[in-house]
């Protein structure tokens, strides 16, 4: 084999600062240039460069491919210079576009690994895990970087890329896992609808995660990798009559993220804008076209680009639980609780909740929380109607079962997510059946507030708790079951939360 090593500076990128009027303006560096070879042979060229503080979001080194390349191999590194506290360091984030060019949802994504990986390869029969197989065509393709967050003196990096030249194989067809499972006709089902593997930024595979998802008791799960929807051709296998897999993305912007839930196979949902941009409603729209849900998640993370700043409007469902409960989770539920107080003042629709793992590695656990929906069946559209109409509730585990009711004296009788229609000065019975929750207190919360409290539950896990009210004195009620807390005057984490019945006509 041949290799052909040329290394090359981007000019005009150094210590200066870069201003942009938009977070979705990109800088493009100069073009990195390949002669044709003889079958076989391998060519590589080296470039590198230096990314000042206020760099755009996206930085695009093009790279013209000639004719009768097999292979497309990038690595890169880039410098992590200690930073004073308080200042962030450098993170660099890297994906590929070929030869359709870098459209804001155009055709031309062929992969993103963010920053978990250090090099990737793309050919026709095969590629890196969050990269997309396909034919290598002649043209400019572009290498993506995602300056993150850059130290003060810049972000220094490197990139090489090899060429291997030959004939190429042909692509796999994409098989995808079916959209019904065998079920039992309507029912509970328990899903967790947030989750990574190695196709993104996790660690487990494909094949542990149906694992682990069977072993939590789960009966759907929706695939979630961060901004790529490389995985949904691998799934096909692990799915089964005891297991629906659905298919989406986490898309993961500079101002939060959102997961598409179950999404038409091989759909992908573009990431790269702010919401200064007003480009979010053109992909939360394009995501229900292909059949999924848009669900914010983990709204007020503290991590950096998490905290969800592109509003409410466009979803159908909100993630308030993630993973294991912290305060950042007791926000996001408080902050839920507001819009649904929202809701009933000014008479319109209403967002259900929902919870999921966002499981990455050992140890998060796959099905903490998890979201219980009631569906005609296992299948996509049942699921996701049933999220839809917030006919679900969070609970910590598989152990945790909830049934929740509230009736009226005549009969009137309403379910989680429905609206039971009684006058205003009706007396209403709210009824909650909690197993698998030991020593946990059950409150009732309304739209003034938490209204009952009940004893803690015994030791069996297994109560009924009541509670008498009127559609005048509460427009809604949700319950709520926490776990006891050590001191102190705050409530405990939860062990499960459901979405509310309305009272009133």
């Amino acid at each position: 084999m041949c290799e052909d090593v040329h290394e090359q500076e981007h000019p005009g990128i150094g210590r200066r600062a870069v201003f942009v009027t938009g977070a979705a303006a990109a800088l493009t560096l100069s073009t990195v240039s390949f002669a044709s070879a003889a079958p076989r042979e391998r060519r590589t060229r080296t470039v590198r460069g230096t990314l000042p503080p206020g760099s755009p979001d996206f930085v695009y080194v093009p790279v013209e491919i000639p004719r009768g390349v097999r292979e497309i191999h990038v690595a890169y590194t880039y410098d992590r210079p200690a930073v004073p506290a308080g200042t962030q360091g450098n993170a660099l984030d890297i994906g590929l576009f070929d030869e359709r060019g870098t459209e804001l949802g155009g055709r031309g994504f062929r992969g993103w690994s963010g920053g978990a990986r250090t090099e990737f390869f793309v050919r026709a029969d095969a590629a890196t895990p969050g990269y997309v197989p396909g034919p290598v065509r002649p043209g400019t393709w572009h290498i993506a970087l995602g300056p993150y967050t850059v130290a003060p003196e810049g972000l220094s990096y490197e990139i090489t890329v090899t060429l291997t030249y030959g004939e190429q194989d042909e692509t796999p067809r994409p098989v995808y896992p079916p959209e019904r499972a065998k079920g039992r006709g309507r029912a509970w089902y328990r899903g967790d609808c947030h989750l990574h593997s190695e196709y993104s930024d996790g660690r487990y595979t494909l094949a542990r995660i149906a694992e682990l998802a069977r072993a939590a008791g789960l009966d759907f799960i929706n695939s979630s990798e961060h901004n790529t929807h490389s995985a949904h051709a691998h799934w096909a296998g692990l799915a089964g009559d005891d297991l629906l897999i659905l298919l989406g993305e986490e898309v993961t912007t500079r101002n939060g993220h959102v997961v598409a839930l179950g999404t038409d196979p091989g759909t992908f949902v573009d990431w790269r804008y702010r919401a200064r941009d007003n480009r979010f409603g053109r992909f939360a729209r394009q995501i229900r076209r292909a059949g999924g849900l848009v669900v914010p998640a983990h709204p007020h993370a503290t991590c950096i680009g998490c905290n969800w700043k592109f509003g409410f409007g466009e979803a159908d469902a909100v993630e308030v639980w993630n993973g294991a409960y912290t305060p950042d989770d007791e926000v996001a539920l408080a902050d839920w609780d507001g819009m649904l107080v929202a809701s009933v003042r000014d008479g319109r629709d209403w967002i259900p909740a929902m919870g999921s793992s966002d499981s990455h590695r050992s140890p998060d656990v796959i099905g903490r929380p998890q979201t219980v929906v009631l569906a005609d069946d296992l299948t996509r559209e049942a699921i996701q109607e049933g999220i839809r109409a917030g006919r679900s509730y969070v609970a910590e585990s598989s152990k945790v079962s909830l049934s929740f009711t509230a009736s009226g004296g005549r009969g009137e009788h309403a379910g989680i997510g429905e609206r039971l229609r009684v006058d205003r000065d009706t007396p209403v019975t709210v009824r909650l059946e909690v197993t698998g929750a030991p020593r946990c207190t059950v409150r009732f919360v309304t739209d003034q507030g938490v209204l009952f409290t009940g004893d803690p539950l015994p030791v069996s896990g297994a109560g009924t708790v009541e509670w008498r009210t009127t559609a005048s004195y509460a427009a809604y009620v949700r319950a709520e079951v926490r776990h006891e807390t050590a001191a102190g005057p705050l409530p405990g984490a939860l062990a499960a939360f459901t979405n509310p019945v309305f009272l009133g006509r």
